[in-house]
């Protein structure tokens, strides 16, 4: 799963600037925007272990929620502002959209130690190959990176979204083309895929509901797509150009995927795969291969830029949206709301770094660094599904309630699409509690607690507890909150 750069809010005095004229994009521009936002090689290790079955794995959740995502948050975004905390206040209300913001940004406390979890298993194939199944130097890392991270946050820098695009190109892009094409010169050498290649292994082998817990990490690679959907109004003919641009995208977005998965299933035997670290075993495998294995280093260095650059962009922006929203109705004690000198919301940081550093010992704590990885991943993703199922909620409302609020864009069969959403999403959270092989223990309940502490726990019982616990004191006036945007400005 990667971080879009048009996620972030526009100050409302350059709104107002620049309101005379309209800077429109072209569907194309919005597709690349989109596919930037999803697309990355981080998933490809785990859906590498089903070899061709990876293909089917993508697509079913590119069509039940990948497609039915795009749609229904362009039309919610096309007709309210503000993002998804609007769009669940105005459908169903303002305490659920408190919900549906705070799990926006409570997955970021799990999505960092996965992502950084990626980064430490890279870093060791340029250091020492032998750390990557380390738990103590994944857990070193992310504790090092995160908290660089927040330092660099917390002063304002600028260039970090341009930092993130041009991850995409030099992390993404290339690394994946040069994997595509060098495991098909691999295979035309005459040499055989590591993973059987026929039509009989199309279809993952059914072994009860834990063959179908890996797809669950499916529906987070595709999300953040309410993102992007922001941006539905600066196309000329949004009804038109936005379906086509999230064709395109999804198209660009399964190649991306898929590719670099297939092409690591043909190099590395899916017993030998390593979550963390497949795809830098596949690179040092295909370079060995070709005697060039002096580049492993330089394309695990490519690697950590791009998740780097995708971290730095998200680490302040979800919590900038909480933060708004908390002074405006008090949903967070007035310590949390602060700013520095800078205008970032370091409080926050600071005490989600502190989460963060916890949740990092399970690496440590966790005696295989695959299991600890593919919990943490879980538990993103059903964090995220929380606010998904009421985005959906919320969509079906709306369009019942207000049919004649004025929209830029209306989503063909909503109702449907929210259904077939709702069910996908809910279905996804379910399985996520069904353990899967690549839990390295030998504990259901161990791995069902931990997974319902940390989805449960964290999405559900903390906002409660912030909810039932707030003042009138926490929430900002209206004089306030002009007099702190203006310092912020």
């Amino acid at each position: 799963m990667d971080v879009p750069a048009g996620g972030a809010a526009v100050p409302a005095s350059a709104a107002k600037a620049a309101a005379p004229t309209v800077n429109w994009i072209s569907w194309v521009a919005l597709a690349m925007m989109t596919t930037s936002s999803v697309a990355s090689l981080r998933a490809a290790p785990t859906m590498a272990v089903y070899g061709l079955a990876c293909v089917f794995l993508y697509l079913l959740p590119a069509v039940v929620f990948l497609l039915p995502t795009s749609l229904v948050s362009a039309e919610l975004a096309s007709g309210w502002t503000g993002g998804v905390y609007n769009w669940v206040a105005e459908g169903i209300s303002k305490p659920m959209g408190f919900l549906a913001v705070w799990c926006q940004f409570a997955m970021t406390i799990f999505y960092y130690p996965s992502l950084l979890g990626f980064v430490a298993s890279t870093l060791a194939y340029v250091i020492n190959p032998a750390l990557a199944s380390s738990g103590v130097w994944t857990a070193c890392v992310i504790v090092v990176v995160y908290w660089s991270g927040v330092w660099v946050s917390s002063r304002g820098t600028k260039g970090i979204a341009g930092l993130a695009s041009g991850g995409l190109i030099i992390g993404t892009l290339i690394p994946g083309v040069f994997l595509v094409v060098l495991g098909m010169v691999f295979l035309g050498q005459g040499n055989e895929s590591a993973a059987p290649m026929n039509a009989s292994h199309l279809l993952p082998a059914w072994a009860g509901l834990s063959s179908l817990v890996l797809i669950v990490n499916n529906f987070l690679s595709y999300s953040g797509m309410e993102m992007n959907a922001v941006h539905v109004n600066l196309l000329r003919k949004p009804g038109k150009e936005f379906p086509k641009s999230m064709f395109l995208a999804m198209g660009m977005v399964l190649l991306i995927f898929i590719l670099p998965a297939l092409a690591i299933s043909w190099i590395v035997p899916a017993e030998e795969l390593s979550l963390t670290a497949g795809v830098m075993q596949a690179f040092d495998a295909i370079f060995a291969h070709f005697s060039i294995q002096w580049l492993t280093p330089i394309f695990g260095v490519m690697l950590v830029a791009a998740s780097l650059g995708g971290m730095l962009t998200w680490l302040a922006g979800p919590s900038k949206g909480l933060l708004m929203i908390s002074r405006q109705e008090g949903y967070l004690p007035p310590y949390l709301q602060q700013l520095n000198k800078h205008g970032v919301q370091q409080n926050i940081l600071v005490v989600q770094g502190f989460v963060t550093t916890v949740i990092a010992l399970g690496y440590a704590l966790i005696p295989d660094v695959s299991s600890a990885y593919w919990i943490f991943s879980v538990i993103t993703t059903q964090v995220y599904l929380i606010m998904y199922l009421l985005m959906f909620v919320a969509a079906v409302r709306l369009r019942r309630d207000k049919p004649d609020h004025e929209r830029g864009f209306r989503a063909p069969a909503l109702v449907l699409l929210c259904v077939v959403g709702f069910v996908s999403s809910l279905a996804a959270l379910l399985i996520g509690f069904v353990p899967s092989s690549q839990f390295g223990g030998d504990s259901t309940f161990l791995y069902v607690g931990i997974v319902a502490s940390g989805a449960l726990g964290l999405g559900l019982l903390v906002p409660f507890l912030f909810y039932k616990s707030r003042k009138p004191s926490w929430k900002m006036s209206d004089a306030e909150l002009a007099a702190a945007e203006g310092m912020e400005s």
